[in-house]
């Protein structure tokens, strides 16, 4: 069974931002990203800023992308 990455807010920022999302706004230590599809979609993410994120949290954030980007591009992100 293929185990979580330890990764922090940038990190997912990163990786987010290579399936076209961008940063459009920031409250505190939490950023929107979104990205605009050629058919005018809006998809929306939101991302703490933290060091470390929490397994549960980074499980929430893998589901949520699911929805957006298929899982065999996602996975070996997220996952060793």
């Amino acid at each position: 069974m293929p185990r979580l990455k330890i990764l922090g807010g940038k990190d997912v920022v990163k990786i987010l931002s290579r399936f076209g999302f961008t940063i459009i706004s920031q409250r505190g230590s939490h950023v929107k990203l979104r990205r605009i599809l050629p058919d005018g979609t809006k998809q929306s993410l939101t991302i703490p800023l933290h060091e470390e994120l929490d397994k549960g949290t980074l499980k929430a954030i893998y589901r949520q992308a699911l929805r957006f980007i298929p899982e065999e591009e996602l996975k070996p992100h997220f996952y060793d």
